[in-house]
């Protein structure tokens, strides 16, 4: 997309993720380029965290507003997606406009789902609803083109990707509407009869991501023979930082549509349909099925093993003859022998100090201990 001045704006929670970031982009010392952190702060004029993504933008512009630029990309960190933003960003310029706004087909099951977007002839949105009742789709059909409406994607979704010039960002946040705290809700609803707001359809694969089962679902999907949002293309690189970790370690294990990070040690039964993180350890005689195993951030070495079992804990990762369908194992877990997880639609949500349960997945907390023979 050829885009290499980014802010990320953070609040809640984001500890990693800033970690994340500052360890991974890194550019040259000859660029201008630069991936920066703009976490939320209480200053004399904004006392208050962030209330929304407008108002995230809003308190970040002064952090901004010494860089000389014209457009302004908006994302929301919550989807999956392989955009090059440089052809939206041409359609921008070619329509003339003051917003555009990525949008996806969908169809009438999807479409209560999203806020709908209507568009004329040129692609320019007329009007906008937010989740619409089914009774009321036919309304907000738009001509999506001749191959989405053949799969019957007769409806554009707001995908929440946003392109501003820049004074009409200024204007519309600071004069126009100095309270909106949201975009999708306040900022775009309101500006459609005022701006020249342009439609750029996007018909490859993107998912929202912003629940458990949302994100656990995306995660899994990666083990297709041939996924959706495919990590095997050379012109589509999904960038991190370097660990220095050795391949991945498997004895004795039967693997199916199973992905596995660097630097694993595998001694499982049988891993299926299933995503393994970086550092992971997995005991024999275990079973792990639809599942995504985040990994682990360190290897403990022999003799913090020897005394950590002296005290009673698990070695960190996941034990022996242990049984693992439908659940997401966070980083650093210490899950002992013969433990039982069987996520599914039977169990009802909850939150336990260990773990968590949403819509059928088995959530095991960022560093918990499951002892010898635990069950959920």
């Amino acid at each position: 997309s050829h885009i290499n001045r980014m802010f990320v704006l953070t609040q809640f929670n984001s500890a990693s993720l800033n970690k994340h970031i500052k360890n991974t982009y890194h550019f040259s010392a000859f660029s201008t380029g630069f991936v920066d952190i703009l976490a939320a702060e209480q200053t004399p004029d904004n006392p208050g965290w962030f209330q929304g993504t407008a108002d995230a933008v809003r308190q970040s512009l002064r952090h901004i507003s010494n860089l000389e630029f014209d457009y302004i990309l908006i994302l929301s960190g919550d989807q999956l997606y392989q955009m090059d933003f440089s052809e939206m960003l041409q359609n921008h310029k070619d329509r003339k406009a003051d917003i555009s706004i990525a949008t996806i087909p969908v169809d009438d099951r999807d479409a209560p789902e999203f806020g709908i977007l209507k568009t004329n002839a040129d692609n320019c949105i007329t009007s906008f609803i937010e989740k619409p009742k089914k009774d009321i789709l036919s309304e907000w059909v738009s001509d999506t083109g001749e191959e989405m409406q053949k799969s019957g994607r007769h409806y554009l979704a707001s995908m929440g990707i946003y392109i501003f010039n820049k004074q009409a960002l200024y204007k519309l946040l600071n004069d126009v509407y100095p309270n909106a705290t949201d975009f999708g809700k306040e900022i775009i609803p309101e500006s459609i009869e005022n701006y020249n707001v342009a439609s750029f359809q996007y018909d490859g694969y993107w998912t929202d991501i912003g629940n458990i089962y949302s994100f656990y679902e995306a995660n899994l999907a990666l083990t297709a023979e041939v996924p959706l949002f495919n990590l095997f293309d050379n012109e589509k690189t999904v960038y991190t930082r370097a660990r220095m970790l050795p391949p991945a370690k498997i004895s004795g294990t039967t693997l199916e549509k199973t992905i596995i990070a660097e630097g694993s040690i595998i001694h499982a039964s049988r891993i299926e349909q299933s995503v393994v993180g970086i550092r992971s350890r997995i005991g024999l005689g275990s079973t792990v099925v639809s599942t995504y195993i985040m990994g682990n951030d360190y290897y403990e070495t022999l003799e913090e093993m020897e005394s950590n079992v002296a005290k009673g804990l698990p070695k960190i990762g996941i034990g022996e003859r242990c049984y693992i369908k439908d659940a997401i194992i966070d980083k650093n877990c210490r899950i002992g022998n013969d433990v039982r997880i069987n996520g599914g639609k039977h169990l009802a949500n909850t939150d336990h100090p260990l773990y968590a349960v949403k819509d059928g997945i088995v959530v095991v907390k960022k560093r918990a201990i499951l002892p010898d023979g635990f069950v959920i």
